[in-house]
């Protein structure tokens, strides 16, 4: 059988699928319960100094495409675990980190977040200020550090700075800033009336993010939109190392083996490695 097992941003995996931040990563209940379900690793929702009350409901919509949400930021399952973490500035990105290290495997910069004034995409924008957070976290800990981009800036940019500032992979991308308006009442339907955009709407804006990143040099983590095994490879076939799942969790919790499964087939039909098809996409 083909060895998918894969190294990605200093953490091994025994297959390249991940449990993105923010779906079922609030309990080591249910982390756990998405390890046995096959993940390759697992990332926690975002963790920050202070607690935060979630955003006033409604706060999820299923939309015709994939899912809108403004849901805020608020290991003993065998796999790696990865802390997603958030805050307004670099001590606090700092503070978190080195509180957190000594359980992760590794740290996942939430700088993408499209909904939480003042976190997030409003921080991850302003490469500068990425590359300062992303180096003082690695003088802070000796785990991994991923960085989240967010699509609300120059992406490029940004993942070139996080990469000279040392860290060890990119994650691209988060949800897509965006709304829906109820016609009847003729409000918005979120109760923070913008959220993130996630699900298969935004595959071929991720998978362009990740096409564009790849030649930054250091792994891709894929996000947005996987909800099959063919989605995962076109992810790698663009030179990710990896992809994170999350709104298909909603449908089907078996995702994770289904995908490892489907890559492992494909691979045995073309008599390929997993390493020999990634950045296959950008030629020779």
């Amino acid at each position: 059988m083909v060895d998918i097992s894969v190294s990605a941003g200093g953490v091994k995996l025994k297959n390249p699928t991940i449990l993105a931040s923010g779906i079922l990563g609030s309990t080591g209940a249910s982390l756990r319960r998405i390890a046995k379900c096959g993940a390759g690793a697992v990332v926690t929702k975002s963790i920050g100094v202070e607690e935060r009350e979630g955003y006033a409901g409604p706060n999820l919509i299923r939309l015709e495409h994939g899912f809108l949400n403004a849901l805020g930021l608020a290991k003993k399952g065998g796999v790696p675990v990865i802390a997603s973490i958030f805050g307004k500035n670099k001590e606090e990105f700092v503070e978190v980190a080195e509180g957190l290290s000594r359980d992760a495997d590794a740290l996942e910069l939430n700088l993408s977040c499209p909904h939480a004034r003042g976190y997030g995409a409003d921080i991850g924008c302003d490469a500068p200020l990425v590359g300062k957070i992303v180096k003082d976290v690695k003088k802070a800990v000796s785990i991994p550090v991923w960085v989240k981009l967010t699509l609300h800036s120059d992406i490029t940019l940004v993942g070139r700075t996080a990469a000279r500032a040392g860290a060890d992979a990119l994650v691209a991308i988060n949800t897509v800033r965006a709304t829906a308006i109820d016609i009847e009442s003729g409000y918005p339907m979120l109760g923070n009336k913008v959220g993130g955009l996630s699900g298969a709407a935004i595959k071929p804006i991720a998978l362009r993010c990740v096409y564009d990143l790849y030649p930054v040099g250091i792994p891709i983590i894929g996000v947005g939109g996987v909800s099959s095994w063919q989605d995962a490879v076109e992810f790698i076939l663009a030179g990710a190392s990896a992809v994170q799942i999350g709104s298909a969790v909603y449908d089907n919790i078996k995702i994770f083996s289904e995908v490892s499964k489907g890559i492992t087939k494909y691979l045995e039909r073309k008599k390929m490695t997993l390493e020999g098809i990634r950045r296959s996409a950008h030629g020779k």
